[in-house]
């Protein structure tokens, strides 16, 4: 039986009747997009420090992008890993000789390159530590995706209830508390080897726009090091010059052994990617694969925004404007003292945390901030977060900061 689709005069606000319900959408239907503005349905044009969620580096309908994959589709766009990829080759020598990896092997998103990370780690963990069932440590408050084994391997539980059992092989321990760290540690290792990896995001994103401690971090490397344990960095959203540095590990001075990597690479585009050092690169051919990771199409997209971000000397600006955005909003701090407690994080990656004891939540600030044309995101229940493309200019983050205390000053009336 085919059914007859219903009938439709064009974009709607309405949710769709054929998708399925896993997002709860704001009001909003956009449809074009240019630098770090966005458009709707009805015309009207809205401040974009979302990026997609810190995925736009090059903001949107970057020219440069444009001619890059119109000219990528014009030549090939797939043709699956069973052969040579010279985009890919580009693209991975490119990563390598920008960090501190030797290797890297292409996926989709993030979670597919924490999955990547979590087989390798286990991998590890049969091979060089004699190790029956591997645990890998994380740290709570974390996210590290929506797959079944990330979504396991993220300290937050509200992420697990109603997908139980979780993948086994996952301990958490309190973020930035080497104490915390070491105890688990200790208790796991008491009677021999356990623990083959330590997964962690030099900045948590999603936990609430928390930078790492660079002492804790340092202690944590020291501990891999002595117990050939893998040191993982998630640095799906603060990779790619989000921080200011290329990486968030050059923020904490504290290299790991793997990096997992995904939204800013491919600029809008679907690419993830895990990048190993030498000693860490133990997958041999069929352990692992995917279909579509590091095709022609995704590579030409992450090489574009790797050429942007040296032609364009992108992380000055990140760095400038996160300094920017980051004295902006402690002035708003002192304008709105029973709102707000704290602003934290890194380059274009900026957290505003509201008061415990304020009633308001960062959803509430997110869907007001709508009404002053500007888009934000939460971080968790009390922070709201601005990661917007990476190419905004001085006067668009004053234009951010004006809007934003505008939508406090209507919350607060």
């Amino acid at each position: 039986m085919v059914k007859t689709p219903p009938q439709t005069t064009g974009i709607t606000e309405q949710p769709s009747t054929a998708v399925m319900g896993t997002y709860n959408r704001y009001p909003l239907t956009l449809v074009r997009g240019n630098g770090c503005w966005v458009r709707d349905h009805k015309g009207d044009r809205y401040l974009d420090a979302v990026a997609g969620i810190a995925t736009c580096t090059l903001g949107h309908s970057n020219r440069a992008m444009r001619r890059a994959l119109k000219d990528q589709l014009s030549r090939l766009q797939h043709v699956s890993n069973l052969y040579q990829i010279p985009e890919q080759e580009e693209l991975a020598r490119w990563l390598v000789n920008n960090s501190c990896a030797d290797s890297v092997f292409f996926c989709n998103s993030g979670a597919e390159a924490n999955e990547a990370a979590i087989k390798l780690a286990r991998k590890h963990g049969h091979q060089r530590r004699g190790i029956e069932r591997p645990i890998i440590l994380t740290a709570a408050a974390s996210f590290h995706g929506r797959t079944l084994a990330a979504v396991s391997a993220t300290g937050q539980p509200r992420y697990h209830v109603g997908f139980e059992p979780m993948v086994e092989g996952f301990e958490t321990f309190t973020y930035n508390d080497i104490q915390s760290f070491e105890q688990l540690l200790n208790r796991l290792e008491a009677h021999g080897p356990r623990v083959c990896a330590v997964l962690i995001e030099p900045l948590q994103g999603e936990g609430g726009v928390n930078p790492g401690d660079p002492d804790v971090f340092r202690a944590i490397r020291r501990h891999c090091d002595e117990r050939n344990i893998l040191l993982i960095f998630d640095e799906v959203q603060v990779g790619m010059g989000r921080s200011g540095r290329l990486w968030g590990y050059e923020q904490l001075n504290v290299q790991p052994d793997v990096i997992t990597l995904a939204k800013g690479l491919g600029g809008g585009h679907a690419i993830g990617a895990l990048l190993t050092s030498q000693h860490a690169d133990l997958f041999a051919p069929g352990d692992h694969a995917s279909t579509f990771g590091g095709n022609p199409f995704a590579c030409r997209a992450g090489l574009t925004v790797a050429r942007e971000l040296e032609r364009r000397q992108l992380l000055r600006n990140v760095s400038e404007r996160g300094e920017q955005l980051s004295a902006g909003l402690h002035q708003l701090i002192q304008r709105f003292p029973q709102q707000l407690q704290d602003a934290r994080g890194w380059g274009l990656l900026q957290g505003l945390v509201l008061r415990e004891d304020c009633d308001l939540t960062a959803a509430d600030v997110v869907k007001a901030a709508l009404a002053q044309k500007l888009l934000l995101v939460p971080a968790g229940a009390k922070v709201v977060r601005m990661v917007p493309p990476l190419v905004i200019d001085r006067r668009e983050v004053k234009a951010l900061l004006s809007r934003l205390e505008r939508t406090l000053e209507q919350l607060n009336a």
